[in-house]
């Protein structure tokens, strides 16, 4: 009888043990679905980026060094391997993408151009995505952060090298308003 009770409490340790790791390995693929949201939508931006550069191009002959400078980190991305590379790069090239808009107000040859409007409408749109799959994927790394720190799970985690995910944060650049200047 006794060997039995022991038998019974190794099975539902074994058991629990295995629902937990199972739990935690559900919650990182989940943050790694979310990431990859993220990497979608950053990919649909990029991919709309030349077309956007290029009418932009005729009208902000002045405003060379913007549109280069998105060029520039539109190739950096290819290049980018851990996810906080890529958060960094999404950082400035939506700073730069809203100087390019706030610039335009100033054109309204470019802002009447159908190529244009169509082009910031999906720009925009694609922003609208990623602001959502950003939100997602905060969310997602939240609870699994958390099933990493709550007790018991937290002994599972430890036992099997989970480790935490970072948050998807802007840096403090982004956070500002769009600084036009035509004085040069």
């Amino acid at each position: 009888m006794a060997l039995w009770i022991i038998l019974i409490i190794v099975v539902a340790i074994i058991g629990f043990v295995i629902s937990v790791y199972n739990g935690l390995v559900r919650s990182k693929m989940n943050v790694e679905n979310a990431w990859s949201q993220i990497d979608v939508q950053l990919q649909r931006r990029f991919d709309l980026i030349p077309n956007f550069v290029e009418t932009v191009k005729g009208y902000m002959s002045h405003e060379k060094e913007t549109l280069e400078k998105i060029t520039e980190l539109r190739t950096s991305w290819a290049n980018a391997k851990t996810v906080n590379d890529k958060i960094n790069l999404d950082n400035e090239i939506s700073s730069t993408l809203k100087t390019i808009m706030a610039v335009s107000e100033n054109y309204p040859d470019l802002k009447a151009n159908q190529n244009f409007m169509k082009l910031s409408e999906e720009l925009t749109n694609t922003e609208n995505k990623i602001s959502f799959s950003r939100q997602f994927y905060n969310d997602t790394v939240t609870i699994y952060n958390t099933k990493l720190q709550a007790f018991p799970s937290n002994i599972i985690a430890g036992m099997f090298n989970f480790t935490r995910s970072e948050l998807f944060k802007t840096d403090e650049a982004s956070r500002q308003n769009v600084k036009v200047d035509f004085g040069n």
